[in-house]
């Protein structure tokens, strides 16, 4: 589902193979569609998936066998330098695409290995933000279709004022919804929500 907040972040995974870079990073908060917009990429390309906290144990040309691949969740405490150095390097020597998934920006991250700090440097970023209110009314209208809830627009933007501005917390208070409506033998109201939201909250 398309929206400012994800708009740069859709073009880049549109543009490929025609990147700025063959490694390019994809920044962004918890719950903003990273790993989704990952996955579309790693679909269209044939590239691995693989968890940054995993760098340092694989045989990263193994890795590369496909030319693409992404690295989910790198961090900083996790990362392993040299792993990462010499995946760069091979990204370029394969002419491969690499895809990389964070939370913050690798420019900021405290690295001792100077010529892996200078690839970081150079690395071009697209971040993802929170999503905005009609982002998340699509995804939850999206959401409660394939479970067929008919919600309520006025439910929907009952739900946005007090939902965590995430894709994750919409799919967990849908579901949460599904589940205690067909518990209850209820249907899905303003209601039932308040209900569930209190129980969170307590």
């Amino acid at each position: 589902i398309a929206g400012p907040s994800n708009a740069a972040a859709l073009s880049l995974i549109d543009r490929w193979p025609d990147w700025p870079d063959r490694a390019v990073a994809l920044v962004g908060p918890e719950g903003s569609g990273k790993s989704h917009l990952a996955s579309i990429w790693a679909e269209k390309t044939g590239a691995r998936v693989l968890s940054g906290r995993a760098l340092g144990d694989i045989d990263l040309i193994a890795a590369l066998s496909t030319g693409a691949l992404v690295i989910e969740g790198l961090a900083p405490q996790q990362a392993d330098e040299v792993a990462l150095f010499h995946l760069f390097n091979l990204v370029r020597e394969e002419k491969a695409n690499l895809l990389i998934t964070a939370r913050t920006l690798p420019v900021t991250w405290p690295i001792s290995l100077r010529d892996l700090m200078s690839r970081l440097r150079a690395l071009p970023v697209v971040t993802v933000m929170p999503p905005d209110d009609a982002l998340l009314q699509a995804l939850m209208m999206k959401l409660a279709a394939d479970r067929q809830i008919d919600l309520d627009p006025a439910l929907m933007t009952y739900l946005v004022q007090r939902v965590e501005r995430s894709f994750s917390a919409v799919r967990a208070v849908i579901a949460q919804l599904d589940r205690e409506a067909l518990r209850q033998k209820r249907p899905v109201t303003r209601a039932l929500a308040a209900e569930l939201l209190r129980t969170d909250a307590a």
